[in-house]
C-alpha cells in the first residue's frame, strides 16, 4: 500500500510539472478563475440597461414632451427624436430597440376622455431588452398620462400592504449570483479539460508507452491524474472565491468555505474521471474538444445553475440526477448563499460520492482497455 501511494504521489507531481511547462494551460487556468468570473458577473445584467429608444412626436404638446422626458438612463438611452419615416430604417439598421409614436391631437383626446392610441415598435431580435423593455415603456407612458390627467403625482392607498423581503440577496443583485455560479461552472469545465488534455498529451508525445514499462498500475496512473489536476482546480477556485468574488466583486459568502471545498473535491473526483473517460474515447485533441462541447453544455444548462430544475421537463430532471454538476450546484448554492451546514447538504455529498465512484470505475475500465491495446 505504501509503495502504491508513493507511485501515485510521484506520478501526480510529474503531472504538475507537465502542467507548469504548458503556458497555454496556465493562462487558461488564470483567465478562467479571474477575468472569466468577473465578466460573467458584471457584463450581462438581467435588468434593462441603456436601451436605445426613438420617439416620433407628432403632437408637440406638453403631455408628449412629458412622456419623452420620462425615458432616461440607466434603463434607457436619451431618446432620439425622429420623424415617422425614420422609424423603419432605424429599426432595420439596429439604431434603436424601441420606437414610440405619439399621434397628432394626443393630448386633446386624452383630456377630452376620448380613446387615444400610441404605437410602440419593438426590435424583438434583441430578446433581453425587448422582453423587459416593452413592459417598462408601457408602465412609464401610462404613469405619465395618469399623472398628467390627475394633475398630481400619487397612488391610491390599498387596504393591503405587501412587505417584500428578499432573503440571501436583499438587493436582488445579479453579481452575487453570477460570480459564484461561474466559479461552479468553471470548476467542472477546467477539471475535465486538464485531466483529458493531460492524457491526450502523453499519448501524442509518446510518454504513455514509458508508463507501460514502469512498475505502475492503471489505477495508480488514474489516481495520480485525478489528485494532481483536482488539486490545481481546487486551489484556483479557493483563490478566486477570496480574491475575485469576495474582493473585487464584494459578494458576501454566508457559509463555510471548508465545507464548500469538501463538496468541490467530491465533484472534482467525478469530473476528472469523466475527463479521463472522454480522453480515452477521443483520438486527438480536436476530437476531445468536440466531445467537451457535447458534454459541458448539458451539464451547465440543465444542472439548475441557470434555470431552476423544477421548470424543466420531468424526464430531464430525473436524467440529470446522475450528473455530478446537479448536486454540486445544489450544495454550492445552499452553502455559499444560504449558509447551510452538513446536516442540510449531506444528500448531495452522498450523491457526488456515488457518482464519482461509478465514473471512476467506468473510466478505469476504459483506460485499462486503452492501455492493453497499446501494449
Amino acid at each position: 500500500m505504501l509503495h502504491s501511494l508513493k507511485n501515485i504521489w510521484r506520478l501526480g507531481v510529474k503531472e504538475l510539472w507537465s502542467l507548469w511547462r504548458d503556458p497555454v494551460m496556465l493562462v487558461l487556468i488564470v483567465y478562467t478563475f479571474t477575468a472569466s468570473v468577473y465578466t460573467a458577473a458584471t457584463a450581462m445584467p438581467d435588468t434593462l440597461h441603456k436601451a436605445p429608444i426613438a420617439i416620433v412626436d407628432e403632437d408637440h404638446s406638453p403631455l408628449s414632451a412629458r412622456i419623452a422626458s420620462a425615458f432616461y438612463p440607466p434603463q434607457f438611452m436619451p431618446p432620439q427624436m425622429v420623424d415617422f419615416g425614420q422609424v423603419d430604417p432605424g429599426l432595420d439598421a439596429g439604431s434603436f430597440t424601441f420606437s414610440l409614436t405619439i399621434p397628432p391631437n394626443f393630448q386633446r383626446d386624452v383630456l377630452a376622455g376620448k380613446k387615444a392610441a400610441l404605437q410602440l415598435n419593438v426590435d424583438a431580435t434583441r430578446m433581453s431588452q425587448a422582453f423587459s423593455g416593452s413592459g417598462y415603456v408601457q408602465q412609464i407612458v401610462l404613469a405619465e398620462v395618469n399623472e398628467f390627467v390627475q394633475r398630481h403625482r400619487g397612488a391610491s392607498t390599498l387596504p393591503v400592504d405587501l412587505e417584500l423581503r428578499a432573503r440571501f440577496n436583499p438587493g436582488l443583485n445579479k453579481i452575487w449570483f453570477g460570480g459564484l455560479m461561474q466559479i461552479i461552472n468553471n470548476v467542472t469545465m477546467l477539471s475535465i479539460i486538464l485531466t483529458g488534455a493531460a492524457l491526450i498529451r502523453e499519448r501524442e508525445h509518446g510518454t504513455i508507452e514509458h508508463l507501460l514499462v514502469m512498475p505502475v498500475t492503471p489505477t495508480e496512473i488514474m489516481l495520480a491524474k485525478v489528485w494532481s489536476m483536482g488539486a490545481v482546480v481546487l486551489l484556483a477556485a479557493g483563490v478566486s472565491l477570496n480574491l475575485v468574488v469576495r474582493g473585487a466583486l464584494q459578494v458576501p459568502i454566508e457559509g463555510s468555505l471548508l465545507l464548500f471545498m469538501a463538496g468541490s473535491a467530491l465533484c472534482l473526483f467525478a469530473t476528472t474521471a469523466m475527463g479521463i473517460f472522454l480522453a480515452t474515447v477521443a483520438r486527438s485533441m480536436p476530437q476531445f474538444g468536440l466531445l467537451m462541447v457535447l458534454t459541458l453544455l448539458p451539464l451547465q444548462l440543465l444542472s439548475g445553475g441557470m434555470t431552476p430544475r423544477e421548470s424543466m421537463p420531468k424526464l430531464v430532471q430525473e436524467v440529470m440526477l446522475f450528473a455530478p454538476t446537479t448536486h454540486f450546484v445544489e450544495l454550492g448554492q445552499a452553502i455559499l448563499y444560504r449558509g447551510a451546514g452538513l446536516e442540510t447538504v449531506w444528500k448531495p455529498f452522498v450523491w457526488l460520492a456515488g457518482i464519482g465512484a461509478v465514473l471512476f470505475w467506468l473510466s478505469l475500465m476504459r483506460f485499462r482497455k486503452t492501455l492493453s491495446s497499446m501494449a
